[in-house]
């Protein structure tokens, strides 16, 4: 008889230092991911190269978020944990072998056919001589992580079933040095397009040693994955079933991101996709540390609520999580929009990056914050669908998303310039927010409408407050320091951290749940309201 002694029993004490450690390991990859972005804007600019990377990069990485990374794990999760629950643990690795060997062999036939028609790909794009042809090669070059992100998407998926986050969230903190390495040996050369490719190779690199990092973790998990094809097993045909909806689901996000990146480049092939990319980069810093964090950890706890037939335990999750990104995010969303020009002249301008091109960047980086919290919780409510195995309403949605975004992008782009392409994106997240809501309630029965708004109200509020005492600490003091780089850190660092201080004091003061969470996170307490 099958048992569930097998299955990963993970309490809420545990939960919450995983959500600690994963939010600290996957913090300093932002960070650094920063860092990076910092140096590439010093080595690039604002410039042709610089956008055709831009461009260039979005191509591998939308198929792979189509095929591989991210909906290869999504549609994996559920499958495992269900064995595991079962206690079918040999048969779980067995079926995990069979989905990276299929995975692998259906990924490098794409990568061939992406090196192949890469000129074709990029023809919608509005480039054409140099920096086109360079937009090529950089593709070319890049096509390959492909291969390397599905296979370590798969094993970060195995790691998380077990609710082993902190390895896999450590490993892009080593990609993001490798091209950082890169990116140092690129000022020794005078030339933006061949620096670009450097850039381009660094990419590469990084990527395979951030899909190496992981492996060891997989040691002692009970089972090991080995090349093997068994697609008459139910279990294998069930996560290629699954997967279709997956990646299109996730997918589409990637896709909206390109589209808005080609539409971009009719606003400037030069200016405008580099100025997306780089508010984009800034605004994602949060979105990592906060939204990425709570969902990566939930999602196998979910799965497993799901298999269990715990629709209580779920919708007191899910009501949790979506309260906690709000509660994150808002206070973020208000400090970056008030602070964007000086962020962004902190952050990236120096060297090639002129103080010229820093109100167009800013610009956009409001208008993507307005969308900040939104696009959390969407990343929360995706995952919850797919826990579900309802994957094909959260492609439904995605597909209305994408049409909405860019929709409203050739309407904004024209009179509003560069910032109206990021606002239609966080538009767009205004009407799919609720409407995945909706579904889900219909789904796994009522859902604690009335907590969520009006934890979110109160958020809002002093969200507000914050953003309001940011900027005004950051005025008196470049009114005081100037702007020299350690005034700008100063300035903006004072700001940003009383802001954020003032802010979690004042909800601890209000009694606010999240808050105490927080702080007893911090504590390393349980911060958990239920087990």
């Amino acid at each position: 008889m099958a048992t569930n002694e097998d299955a990963p029993v993970v309490g809420a004490r545990s939960r919450s230092v995983s959500a600690a450690l994963f939010s600290a390991a996957t913090g300093v990859s932002r960070v650094l991911g920063l860092v990076r972005e910092v140096i590439s804007a010093q080595l690039l600019g604002v410039s042709a190269p610089a956008s055709a990377f831009v461009v260039a990069n979005n191509v591998p990485n939308t198929v792979r978020s189509l095929v591989a990374d991210s909906a290869l794990g999504a549609s994996f999760v559920p499958v495992f944990n269900e064995l595991l629950v079962k206690g079918e643990r040999e048969r779980a690795w067995r079926v995990a072998s069979s989905a990276l060997t299929l995975a692998t062999l259906a990924l490098m036939g794409i990568t061939a056919l992406g090196i192949l028609f890469a000129r074709p790909l990029l023809s919608f794009a509005n480039m054409t001589g140099e920096q086109l042809d360079l937009a090529v090669q950089m593709t070319r070059i890049l096509f390959p992580i492909l291969i390397l992100l599905g296979i370590s998407g798969l094993v970060q998926a195995i790691l998380n079933s077990f609710d082993e986050f902190v390895l896999p969230a450590i490993a892009p903190v080593f990609w993001n040095l490798v091209i950082i390495g890169f990116l140092i040996y690129a000022f020794t050369v005078p030339d933006l397009g061949q620096r670009a490719v450097i850039l381009a190779v660094g990419t590469l690199v990084g990527t395979a040693v951030q899909m190496v990092i992981p492996l060891p973790a997989l040691r002692g998990k009970g089972g090991r994955l080995r090349p093997l094809i068994d697609v008459r097993d139910p279990a294998v045909r069930r996560i290629l079933i699954l997967l279709i909806p997956v990646a299109l689901g996730l997918g589409l996000a990637n896709v909206n991101l390109t589209v808005s990146t080609y539409i971009a480049t009719y606003v400037d092939p030069t200016y405008a996709p580099r100025a997306i990319d780089a508010a984009f980069r800034v605004y994602m810093l949060p979105q990592g540390i906060f939204s990425v964090a709570v969902s990566t950890v939930m999602f196998p706890s979910l799965a497993r609520a799901v298999a269990a037939y715990d629709f209580t335990r779920f919708r007191t999750s899910l009501a949790d999580g979506t309260k906690l990104i709000i509660f994150l995010l808002l206070p973020a969303s208000a400090v970056i929009a008030v602070l964007a020009e000086p962020i962004i002249q902190l952050l990236f301008q120096r060297g090639a990056w002129t103080a010229a091109e820093t109100p167009g960047v800013a610009e956009a980086l409001i208008a993507f914050s307005i969308g900040l919290a939104l696009n959390g919780v969407i990343l929360l409510l995706t995952r919850c669908f797919f826990a579900l195995q309802h994957v094909w309403a959260a492609t439904a949605i995605a597909l209305v998303n994408l049409v909405l975004a860019a929709g409203l992008s050739l309407l904004l782009f024209g009179p509003c310039g560069v910032w109206g392409i990021p606002l239609a994106n966080s538009l767009a997240n205004i009407v799919v927010v609720p409407l995945m809501w909706l579904l889900l309630s219909k789904r796994v029965g009522h859902l604690d409408n009335r907590g969520v708004l009006l934890s979110a109200l109160r958020s809002l509020i002093v969200a507000a407050a914050a953003g309001a005492i940011a900027y005004g600490i950051w005025s008196v003091l470049r009114a005081a320091l100037g702007e020299s780089l350690v005034a700008q850190l100063i300035e903006v660092g004072l700001a940003v951290s009383i802001a954020g201080l003032a802010y979690l004091g004042v909800m601890h003061l209000l009694r606010v749940p999240e808050a105490s969470r927080i702080l007893a996170l911090v504590r390393r307490r349980d911060i958990e309201t239920t087990s």
